[in-house]
């Protein structure tokens, strides 16, 4: 394993940081009775060779179902407790509550001090207002950190890069969780944002919000060998020496396989990731033409903007991944989470064009875009393709 420094934490983090979004028995808040000792110790063999692999790190949350429980439990009968350890509340306009929250996770985790703490979900102005204010919840986690309670204070988030960009700039956070990776690369200026405020850069979720790496297309094989995709998105995110760590959310033993195999390959990645890169690129072109590979975009309407809060771009990001690279499962699974997973999934799908929504009217938002007729085919093509169902987060919090 390699460590690099996180940010301005001083802290010396693996370049892979152990997520706990996969590896708990559910996503509902059970008691510790309920888990059964197969389920338990699954979860400590993971532990323990994550600790045999470098990975000293381990990430989780509140709202993570029993992922806090089971990590207490695992701490308490054994020693294999993680150099640090993160947990996410998120915040709440009451900051008692807050409060009360972050003390419920010490009392899972079972431990003296939490490493890192994260406020969770930072994806709107109001959420981001509720971290802040004074009498907020940085404040109680200033008052905690005195204490020694807890180290350092960061933040996650789904939201746009400007806010990213606007909470970074109040520098009162010391970390940041975001997402970035080969097919979404919108927070490329964020980090290095992040990088002048000496923030510590934490990856969220690289193999699944990254395009589901752990079931990839045929086409995304073949066009990232001789490398797994799970390999060339790991050293494509590790090249940028802003990036400190990614999220391995480990579900079974030997989901650490690959990515312990881009650690070994992370000094050769300049023989890899460009060639890679270079051949993505140009099967994007040849795929979609050059004006619309250049110009997809531009002059694209906000969600907000939207007649039925139509999140155009996001919709046409998803529609662009199935055409280039087959990756209709994970679009399907994106597509279905608009409108239904609140702020974590802004804007909505492809569903009320031609019921609430008129094409007359998209046409009108979509007016200075190169191709609005194309735009308005691919919103319908998703809807045809997936707007039967409906997806949820799978933390509804």
């Amino acid at each position: 394993m390699q460590y690099r420094r996180f940010g301005r934490t001083n802290l010396k983090v693996p370049i892979l940081s152990l997520g706990g979004m996969r590896f708990q028995k559910s996503w509902d808040q059970l008691d510790f009775d309920e888990i059964s000792y197969q389920e338990q110790n699954k979860l400590e063999n993971i532990l323990n060779l994550a600790k045999k692999y470098g990975l000293s790190h381990v990430e989780t949350a509140k709202y993570y179902g029993t992922s806090e429980l089971q990590l207490g439990m695992a701490f308490k009968n054994s020693e294999q407790i993680p150099n640090i350890i993160q947990t996410k509340i998120p915040p709440n306009s009451d900051p008692k509550i807050f409060q009360r929250d972050v003390m419920t996770s010490f009392e899972k985790l079972q431990v003296k001090k939490i490493d890192l703490l994260a406020i969770h979900g930072i994806n709107t102005s109001e959420l981001l207002y509720q971290a802040i204010r004074d009498g907020g919840c940085m404040d109680i986690l200033k008052n905690l950190q005195k204490e020694n309670l807890i180290g350092s204070i960061g933040f996650s988030t789904h939201g746009e890069s400007s806010l990213i960009e606007k909470a970074i700039s109040t520098n009162l956070f010391d970390y940041v969780n975001l997402h970035w990776y080969y097919i979404n690369q919108e927070n490329s200026k964020v980090i290095n944002l992040a990088n002048r405020y000496d923030l510590g850069v934490f990856i969220i979720s690289p193999t699944d919000k990254g395009g589901h790496l752990h079931t990839p297309s045929k086409k995304m094989l073949e066009l990232c060998s001789p490398l797994h995709p799970i390999v060339f998105n790991d050293l494509f995110c590790l090249r940028n020496k802003n990036v400190h760590t990614l999220s391995v959310g480990i579900a079974k033993e030997t989901d650490f396989d690959l990515h312990l195999e881009a650690v070994s390959l992370l000094a050769e990645s300049e023989r890899y990731v460009p060639k890679i890169i270079n051949r993505l690129r140009q099967e994007s072109i040849n795929t979609f033409g050059l004006e619309w590979y250049q110009n997809w975009n531009k002059n694209l309407p906000s969600w907000e903007c939207t007649p039925g809060n139509i999140n155009i771009p996001v919709l046409l990001w998803l529609s662009n991944l199935i055409d280039w690279l087959d990756m209709e499962g994970f679009a399907k699974a994106r597509y279905q989470l608009l409108g239904n997973g609140s702020h974590w999934f802004p804007g909505c799908n492809a569903n009320l064009i031609d019921v609430d929504v008129s094409e007359r009217q998209l046409m009108e938002v979509l007016e200075g875009h190169i191709n609005p007729k194309k735009v308005i085919k691919k919103l319908r093509n998703l809807k045809e393709k997936f707007g039967d169902n409906i997806g949820k987060r799978l933390s509804t919090k």
